[in-house]
């Protein structure tokens, strides 16, 4: 179903008002409240969120009562406080989302999208939220038949934002907490500056040009014309006075007031197309949760326009054809899983926004575990076969970037999302009246006269429209065992996401690996075309050296693989949850349960390949 943007909230009682209130109420009389300025818990924590290298904080950390585990530590503990105040997973996503868009503003942010899963563990009922950004009305098929350049750079790649509308969207359907209190931390960070930690950093170096180029940018990231660097203090005041006004007025001081109407003045001076009419006619979409039976789970997902939970459903489904774990261990393993995911992105290339597009036999062919088998007896041990033999039909989406966080509170309601600007900071320009980052997410689209490296013909599915959603990557997931949440998943990276997250996947809950080495562990992954098989080999910032070990890489070269080396092709986030060996789940028996619910110890890590951190409750 479609949700208005501006319509009433309906899970936000008098009751939980008069509960939050007076919790909040405790916090001030005890010195611990948090305000856009800076009071007693932001003194007290400041070292800890802005002071001390990540390195010095666990990787990997456990708790009944909940984790947040997202890609900066920052982050992490903002949205474990919202945990620790009585709010329900999804307040703790808002104020986590929020926060990962000030500090790592080259990933996401409110001027991009996102997409969120929701599991109730009362009700178990899993919605899908679909906040992805949307071609604005005067976009059209062919409109950058003269500039394909600004596709993915500049005021012409952006699409009309939908993140904020969504968080909105999902509180209102569970939010405990006021509105206003998500929002203190992150204005705090942009009006009373963060430390540029590594990641930010080397982001900031590799787009100099991009940055000294835009006006908005550059006030930001290169005041006084010098970049900033690691330990530095990054400010975003513009950022931090529109979000002081969507905390008091809601959404619609984005998308039909005053920081809409700066927004859209920006964009419009800069030569772009968005529209006041297009942030008022911006929908969020709710619907169940896409579900998938593979390998003894259950996962939820996000339907299309997300190809996530459909292309690992259908590397799952292929692999599982071989019938026993044993079978997709080891150098023979990996071969396995690489020709599983060379044939799936030829499969997946045929999905589209499904309001514009009819996808269902795709759909239920990604699903269907007779289509895989049928893919499974294409598949050889002892060689690999050139890009033809997979019969892909079209050139493959390029997305990039972007953001993930998972969540469990203490009732083991389950949040994933991943949340994205796409390309680092987004199309190069930052609004300077409002401090915001403008996606580029029409570069996901695919256009008729765009010549891929792939040097096949476009996708006709995913071609613009307006008002369409492109294609995208995005995996966020939860994964339950008998109904039970056994983990909450995703990763950031465009393409390269759904490889990674299938490999997290089947590392913890199919080769029994633990949390830590099953996201630690070395990841290789594949586009199609070229016919290369790239494989990680980077020392991360907390020193750790990840690479796929060099007999791996001779077994892949004795099938026929060619090999290249990367530094880090995606980013994983995990959290578990440890079932014990006398527990009968489908009976619902043993100690730990509460009602029908399981409560089992908690575990949390966030990859070493970025900044993250995760915090427990």
């Amino acid at each position: 179903m479609e949700t208005p943007l501006l319509g009433n909230t309906h899970k936000n009682s008098n009751s939980w008002g008069k509960f939050v209130f007076s919790f909040l109420a405790l916090f001030v009389i005890t010195g611990l409240a948090f305000g856009s300025t800076k009071t007693s818990w932001l003194v007290n924590n400041e070292q800890k969120l802005n002071g001390k290298p990540q390195v010095d904080v666990p990787e990997i950390v456990e708790s009944g009562k909940g984790i947040v585990a997202a890609d900066d530590r920052r982050c992490s503990e903002v949205g474990a406080l919202m945990l620790r105040l009585g709010g329900h997973a999804v307040d703790a996503a808002v104020a986590t989302a929020l926060c990962v868009g000030v500090v790592n503003p080259m990933a996401s942010g409110i001027g991009g999208g996102a997409f969120m899963v929701v599991r109730s563990a009362s009700t178990s009922e899993a919605l899908a939220f679909d906040m992805r950004e949307t071609a604005p009305l005067a976009a059209s098929e062919n409109m950058y038949d003269n500039d394909l350049a600004a596709k993915l750079s500049g005021p012409l790649s952006m699409g009309v934002p939908g993140e904020l509308a969504g968080l909105h969207e999902a509180w209102k359907y569970y939010g405990r907490l006021s509105w206003k209190t998500l929002f203190e931390p992150s204005i705090h960070f942009a009006e009373n500056g963060f430390e540029v930690l590594p990641y930010l950093e080397k982001n900031i170096l590799k787009h100099e040009k991009m940055i000294r180029d835009d006006p908005g940018l550059s006030q930001v990231f290169a005041p006084n014309g010098k970049l900033l660097q690691t330990k530095d203090i990054c400010y975003n005041v513009k950022l931090a006075e529109s979000l002081k006004a969507i905390a008091d007025q809601g959404p619609p001081a984005f998308y039909n007031g005053t920081v809409g109407k700066k927004l859209v003045k920006d964009v419009r001076e800069a030569g772009g197309i968005l529209t006041e009419e297009d942030l008022r006619n911006y929908k969020v979409k709710v619907t169940k949760a896409l579900a998938a039976d593979v390998m003894g789970y259950t996962i939820l997902g996000m339907p299309p326009p997300s190809s996530g939970t459909l292309g690992m459903t259908l590397i799952l489904n292929i692999l599982n054809n071989y019938g026993s774990p044993n079978a997709i261990e080891g150098p023979l393993g990996l071969h396995r899983l690489i020709e599983a995911m060379k044939h799936m992105f030829a499969v997946r290339m045929n999905l589209g926004d499904p309001a514009y597009v009819n996808i269902t036999k795709y759909m239920s062919d990604m699903t269907s575990t007779s289509f895989a088998k049928e893919i499974w007896r294409k598949i050889y041990d002892n060689t690999t076969f050139p890009p033809e033999y997979y019969l892909s039909r079209w050139s493959q989406l390029q997305d990039n970037g972007t953001s993930h966080f998972c969540i469990v509170d203490a009732e083991r309601n389950a949040v994933s999302v991943t949340t994205t600007v796409n390309y680092p900071f987004g199309g190069g320009v930052l609004s300077p009246s409002t401090g915001i980052v403008l996606n580029n997410e029409m570069g996901d689209f695919s256009t008729p006269t765009e010549v891929s490296p792939d040097s096949l013909p476009p996708d006709p599915a995913n071609f613009i429209q307006p008002g369409k959603r492109p294609l995208s990557s995005m995996t966020p997931l939860i994964i339950l065992k008998d109904d039970q949440l056994a983990g909450v998943i995703g990763g950031s990276g465009g393409m390269n996401i759904i490889p990674a997250v299938t490999q997290v996947f089947l590392n913890h809950f199919v080769l029994g690996m633990d949390p830590l080495t099953a996201v630690q562990n070395a990841r290789v992954y594949h586009k199609l075309i070229p016919n290369v098989v790239l494989y990680e080999n980077v020392t991360v910032i907390d020193g750790e050296h990840i690479e796929l070990p060099i007999g791996r890489r001779t077994f892949l070269e004795t099938r026929g693989h060619k090999l290249q080396p990367i530094e880090i092709g995606a980013i994983c986030q995990l959290i578990v949850q440890t079932f014990e060996s006398s527990v009968d789940l489908g009976r619902k028996t043993g100690k730990n349960f509460i009602g029908n619910t399981y409560f089992g110890k908690l575990t949390g890590v966030s990859d070493p390949r970025k900044d993250g951190r995760p915090a427990a409750v």
